[in-house]
């Protein structure tokens, strides 16, 4: 396009009427459907009669249509490929290109005057503006004179042309020529051209995309503004303001500019400027305020095992990944044990933590961090059990010596020291089941039962959480069973040889008392004094057997030992050892 002293003068709608304006529904801005442009040369619209001048029509932005449309006075004069049109007639002129929508109307006047003034028929705050008083040959050239509201202009030496190189809104008012023609000098006069400037481009529009960005996101500020049609070759250049200071490194030719990462803290008032290279004419937009969104983080965990439960030995694989969140985002793991302590277990730029072998103390609940530079933001927890075999179990029985006495109550305990909970116990004796025992939280398990002749053996037991059992080693149990008979007490318990010891002592006992015509040992005629003042007749009695005592906490107590002997009845009366506590063997009761 020609520059702004050329001889070209574009013809248009002026802004905001002279674009159709169409929605843009992706993202809501409007968007311009720019009518045709239509031009004339030489650059007026009034001209003496005879004169020619010629209309050329373009598309929005001076490209050349492939098909044109002309027009005057509502009636279409031709189609043709030209985009140029010659004209000699006065009348309203417009045109189509393309498919565009048609120009706005230029009115051409042919005037039989013998002046008239010619001037641009649109002048833009900033133009180069020239006003000139156009004469036949019977206008005397040193009579002319230019007025502005009836007041008279002053003129370079004897030149017809007024130049205003940057128009303003001063410029404006009602303009006309005067001179004098013939050798009577009569005055003549011009008709009234009312010169309006108008804005070069109206007030910018400052908007943001997105237009609630969040928190460290980056933002686009736009400066729009519109030039028209026939400035479409002036360059601007914007700048943009937060809180009345300067952004970016001045101003510059895009009316974008871009911002990596907004922040709350900086959720103010924004200003973009658009003015022209020259700095003639510029305008500021309306302080508008950015609202900035806390960012909001969703965070997913991927967990190797899938489960949350890893075995221990096992391989423990932790992936965070964040969305909602700008980056770039460095990460950081977090662990939580039992008492509530946080301990920070890895740092990097990548979201995996890795455990390649997990034992019980890496049990805990697990959070991600991700952190921008400005902010931190932090998963929940994700809780991770290990399980943990159970270790060979210990099997205690609650009496010492590993002895009861038939009819008490005792009480197996088996426990593990190490293993996941919760644990299940199994009691056995002599490969039998007899129970099992929950531990819920772990710890042991405990078994009770009261005591028979049939319980002396071997006893053991298992614990098992689901990871495999493992048993216990084997712990004997000797049982003492007491038998309230003043002539026999039956050992239980004790060793294959001294049971049979025992079995033969009592035999003999028997066959002697019968030979010997006496009573049973129960008889109540036997007399109990009698006893006491003879000693055993039978020398060869056999030795007296010594049991293990039973149990007693006290160790003051007596301590309850069986003999078994056999005397030959002297007269009536048998001789029984008397009872003391400090003798090795004493009568059962």
């Amino acid at each position: 396009m020609p520059g702004l002293d050329s001889a070209w003068v574009v013809f248009t709608l002026l802004w905001p009427t002279q674009m159709l304006l169409a929605v843009d529904a992706a993202n809501g801005q409007y968007e311009t459907a720019p009518k045709s442009v239509i031009s004339l040369q030489p650059p007026w619209t009034t001209f003496f009669q005879g004169e020619t001048v010629t209309l050329s029509c373009y598309r929005f932005g001076f490209s050349l249509p492939l098909k044109t449309k002309w027009y005057q006075k509502r009636k279409p004069l031709k189609e043709i490929q030209e985009n140029t049109l010659r004209v000699h007639e006065s009348g309203e002129y417009w045109c189509q290109a393309d498919s565009s929508p048609p120009s706005i109307h230029v009115h051409v006047e042919f005037s039989e005057d013998p002046l008239v003034l010619q001037a641009p028929p649109a002048v833009f705050e900033g133009d180069s503006v020239v006003l000139r008083c156009h004469a036949k040959e019977s206008i005397l050239p040193e009579t002319l004179k230019l007025y502005k509201n009836d007041e008279a202009l002053s003129l370079p030496g004897k030149s017809s042309e007024l130049r205003i190189p940057h128009a303003n809104l001063g410029n404006n008012g009602e303009y006309k020529c005067s001179g004098k023609k013939g050798f009577f000098r009569t005055k003549t006069s011009s008709k009234t051209f009312r010169v309006q400037v108008q804005e070069l481009f109206p007030r910018p529009v400052l908007s943001a995309r997105p237009s609630q960005p969040i928190d460290g996101s980056p933002v686009i500020l736009t400066c729009r503004t519109q030039l028209p049609a026939q400035r479409s070759a002036v360059q601007l250049r914007f700048c943009f303001f937060r809180n009345l200071q300067a952004l970016g490194t001045g101003c510059g030719s895009s009316p974008e500019l871009h911002i990596p990462a907004i922040w709350t803290e900086e959720s103010k008032w924004y200003q973009c400027k658009a003015e022209t290279m020259s700095s003639q004419a510029g305008k500021q937009s309306l302080a508008a305020r950015i609202p900035v969104q806390r960012a909001f983080a969703d965070f997913q965990i991927n967990i190797v095992p899938a489960s949350k439960l890893v075995f221990e030995g096992q391989l423990l694989l932790l992936n965070c990944s964040v969305k909602g969140v700008p980056g770039p985002l460095k990460f950081s793991w977090y662990k939580r044990d039992k008492l509530n302590k946080e301990a920070k277990t890895h740092k990097s730029s990548e979201a995996e933590f890795k455990i390649s072998t997990v034992n019980s103390s890496d049990a805990g609940d697990y959070y991600c961090e991700a952190n921008n530079s400005r902010r931190s933001f932090v998963s929940r927890p994700v809780p991770i059990t290990i399980k943990v075999p159970v270790s060979r179990p210990i099997l205690t029985l609650g009496v010492p010596g590993a002895q009861a006495v038939v009819g008490i109550v005792v009480q197996l305990s088996c426990e593990a020291l190490r293993g996941s909970p919760p644990i299940l116990y199994h009691f056995y004796h002599r490969n039998v089941t007899l129970g099992s025992s929950w531990a819920p939280s772990g710890g042991r398990g405990s078994f009770n039962f009261s005591v028979t002749v049939e319980h002396f053996g071997n006893f053991f037991c298992e614990a098992d959480n689901g990871l495999g059992r493992q048993r216990s080693d084997t712990v004997t149990l000797n049982v003492i069973h007491m038998t309230k008979n003043r002539s026999v007490a039956v050992v239980t318990g004790l060793t294959g040889g001294l049971a049979t010891m025992a079995a033969g002592v009592l035999l003999f006992y028997c066959c002697v008392s019968r030979k010997a015509g006496g009573k049973p040992a129960s008889d109540d005629s036997r007399s109990p004094s009698d006893a006491e003042a003879q000693e055993p007749a039978y020398y060869n009695a056999p030795v007296c057997i010594e049991l293990q005592p039973a149990h007693s906490s006290d160790t003051k107590e007596d301590v309850i030992y069986t003999e078994v002997w056999s005397t030959p009845q002297r007269g009536k009366h048998t001789v029984q050892k008397s009872r003391s506590p400090r003798s090795r063997c004493q009568m059962a009761e």
